[in-house]
């Protein structure tokens, strides 16, 4: 195959592999994307293999995390051009991990069945990389398009970097499929089909909790205008008394300025002592930080949010220029001190503020041992992005959570997606985007802990890091 030709191939089978993933979920188009690059790189020499990852990840990566743009330019002020070049630059970092891994594998493996089956591991490396290095960005990490179908079942037992390396392996039995080899594409296929008959029922019911999600559907642009202040906290006060559940849960800094700057009556109008309540504010001082936080009105409870946004809430070394030009509101925050969920109404419920959720490895500690939570509660504010597609592909990692832990996950968010996903990973409930109103569920907790859960909490993600490593070096022994 022409490099060219197959260049074209792998940015093309990119794009193809962001419609794999919420609000499509077309879950099997990711792995026919995967197959279209592996097929690309098992023949090609080590430029064009890094190329074509490169070229993959940049198509994939810009076109899933394309509404970034927005917050910079519509919210940020800077020029939609410099914004749209900050968001490529940002897909093509992150594409580094993606082309550094296919073109060692070319180097060092030559073309073949054996290079083809080392694309699996050295995917996953890639995807564990991405998750890790430089405070981790895994957003739309390639296991998240498999909340349903036939990998879904692997969740509770290998987590969603499992399922990446899965699809992977999927995606080369594909290609061997392609060509005839039946014995070697065999069990590539079949093994990632096992998730349909593993066990499941690894949790129990702790009884049933009701809840309030508010959704107040706040502009972005009047969250913090002083002029707009006392109205905005008029209406999430309004949102609150209407509300009927045992627990109210409101939006990330629905209460966009320190807790200790609210004024008595205004707290009083905020809470309910026939009904707790968690809110979205923020805790600390000048000297200390500020720590992006929720507290339970009329209880001694917070949460601080730990695993912070990179140049949302805190600067990188040598980018203070950016984000200071940006002008966000509280853009340098200190981290918040420990995990232990909120006692309440018979349940345990562990607060994750936004992106949180996107790392089980950091929130693991949480979902096993005699106190572990019942409940997750993910509260956003997802209004800096716009609707289209943040809010899906967001909703789409509380369910991959949900299936890793068995452990329901209620969202309040400001203008999208609240929500609650079951301990199957079903979305029960859900509000419309920009909707300004309280959804009111029904959660069953659960207690107890999947395989994954143990596993992680005992060793972290480093099972996967030496699965692969020993693969890779397995197979270059036998190309030898």
């Amino acid at each position: 195959m022409r490099a060219g030709r197959a260049l074209a191939l792998a940015a093309a089978a990119g794009l193809a592999h962001t419609g794999s993933f919420a609000p499509t979920g077309l879950w099997w188009l990711q792995i026919a994307a995967l197959a279209l690059l592996f097929a690309v790189v098992r023949r090609a020499t080590p430029r064009v293999a890094a190329l074509a990852g490169a070229l993959f990840g940049f198509g994939w990566l810009a076109s899933g995390l394309w509404w970034l743009h927005i917050s910079m330019h519509q919210f940020g002020g800077i020029p939609w051009l410099a914004a749209a070049l900050a968001v490529a630059l940002l897909a093509a970092f992150l594409s580094g991990y993606y082309a550094l891994a296919l073109g060692l594998t070319a180097r060092w493996i030559v073309p073949g069945r054996l290079r083809l089956l080392a694309l699996v591991p050295a995917w996953l490396l890639a995807e564990l990389a991405r998750a890790s290095w430089f405070s981790g960005f895994p957003w739309i990490a390639s296991g998240y398009a498999h909340t349903v179908g036939p990998l879904a079942g692997w969740a509770p037992w290998i987590g969603v970097y499992g399922i990446s390396a899965l699809a992977a392996l999927s995606a080369a039995g594909l290609v061997l499929l392609r060509e005839r080899a039946w014995a070697w594409a065999a069990p590539a296929l079949l093994l990632p089909l096992a998730g349909l008959l593993l066990p499941q029922g690894f949790t129990a019911s702790s009884g049933r909790l009701a809840v309030s999600l508010v959704q107040p559907s706040i502009p972005q642009d009047q969250k913090f205008d002083a002029e707009r202040f006392a109205t905005n906290l008029e209406t999430l006060a309004r949102l609150i008394e209407s509300s009927r559940g045992q627990v109210v849960i409101t939006p990330e800094s629905v209460v966009p300025l320190p807790l200790a700057e609210l004024d008595r009556d205004t707290l009083a109008r905020l809470s309910r002592p026939d009904r707790p309540a968690l809110l979205g504010t923020f805790l600390g001082n000048v000297d200390d930080g500020f720590v992006n936080s929720v507290v339970a009105l009329g209880n001694d409870y917070h949460y601080g949010k730990r695993h912070l946004l990179p140049f949302g809430e805190f600067i990188p070394p040598g980018f203070g220029w950016f984000v200071h030009a940006m002008n966000i509101p509280l853009d340098d925050q200190a981290r918040g001190d420990h995990q232990r969920p909120w006692v309440v109404a018979g349940q345990r419920l562990r607060p994750l503020i936004c992106y949180e959720d996107l790392f089980g490895e950091d929130m693991v500690a949480s979902a096993t041992g005699p106190e572990a939570a019942t409940v997750f509660v993910n509260v956003s504010n997802l209004a800096w992005f716009g609707t289209v597609m943040v809010q899906d592909q967001h909703l789409q990692f509380s369910q991959m959570r949900a299936l890793e832990f068995q452990r329901p996950v209620v969202r309040s968010t400001n203008t999208g997606a609240t929500a609650v996903v079951d301990h199957h990973g079903r979305v029960t409930a859900r509000l419309a985007p920009l909707e300004r109103g309280v959804l009111e569920a029904e959660v069953e907790g659960r207690t107890g802990a999947t395989p994954y859960a143990r596993w992680l909490a005992a060793l972290g993600l480093w099972p996967l890091w030496a699965l692969s490593l020993v693969a890779l070096a397995a197979l270059r022994r036998a190309a030898q």
